[in-house]
């Protein structure tokens, strides 16, 4: 009985995390360059380690819980804006922007100039130059006054002349980035990027979030069933049970 109810408790558990997750993405449909987030599931042995079991008991102190979330970094689809501030990445690769916090990559391609013109993200963050040499890691870009063009390669010209261009990177393993916020990522501790290898920047466009609402919204119900189902488990094992055993215990005794 009890194996049942921890089972019941860890899935329920395990569903309302991900319900969490897939809310996020439900709420992060319409931001430009955002990533979905999907969960993925690990076991809990609710038995000690030293403890042998056999394959039945073994099956029945496995727990299903959350391991986590892994980012789909399927493109979304690029659409045209005709503003020439703002920018889709055709293909892999992130735009290096300074933030407080440190170096942060992105995907929204909606820049705007500050007063001082410096190239700025949609977080009001600098947006970095590929560096000339190695004291030049973190230098923004600033744009003078003119008709900007930025380039397939991430280059900024105004007026023709040219003026900086854009760091562009990309990771061996995008799978050790974490989201911060919308649209920042953050990558792991001891991550160095690579310079993107064939970036594919287009000028006048933004690339849409790549969750299917659709899809999300199906998940939404399933998940929010699973959770309604494992609730009244746990009801069951709870109240229906423990009420049984209450009034059988007295009598065998």
């Amino acid at each position: 009985m009890d194996s049942g109810f921890y089972a019941a408790l860890t899935g329920l558990i395990a569903r309302m995390d991900a319900l969490e997750l897939l809310a996020n993405n439900l709420a992060n449909v319409s931001t430009t360059g955002y990533k979905a987030q999907h969960e993925f599931y690990r076991a809990l042995a609710a038995a000690q380690a030293n403890v042998a079991l056999n394959p039945i008991n073994r099956a029945a102190n496995d727990y299903s819980v959350l391991g986590g979330a892994t980012l789909d970094l399927r493109p979304g689809s690029i659409q045209p804006t005709a503003n020439d501030l703002d920018i889709a990445l055709d293909g892999s690769g992130f735009i290096v922007v300074k933030t407080k916090n440190g170096l942060r990559y992105t995907r929204n391609g909606s820049l705007h100039l500050s007063p001082e013109g410096i190239l700025m993200s949609s977080q009001n963050d600098p947006v970095l130059s590929e560096p000339e040499t190695p004291k030049d890691m973190q230098t923004p870009i600033q744009v003078p006054s003119g008709k900007i063009a930025i380039g397939p390669d991430g280059t900024v010209s105004v007026n023709g002349a040219l003026v900086a261009k854009m760091r562009l990177v990309d990771f061996a393993n995008p799978a050790l980035l974490t989201l911060e916020g919308e649209t920042y990522y953050v990558a792991a501790k001891g991550v160095v990027p690579r310079p993107a290898s064939n970036p594919r920047v287009r000028q006048g466009a933004l690339e849409s979030s790549n969750f299917d609402p659709v899809a999300g919204t199906v998940d939404l119900m399933v998940l929010q069933r699973h959770a309604q189902l494992l609730q009244h488990a746990l009801f069951t094992f709870h109240n229906d049970f423990n009420q049984a055993a209450a009034q059988t215990l007295p009598a065998v005794s």
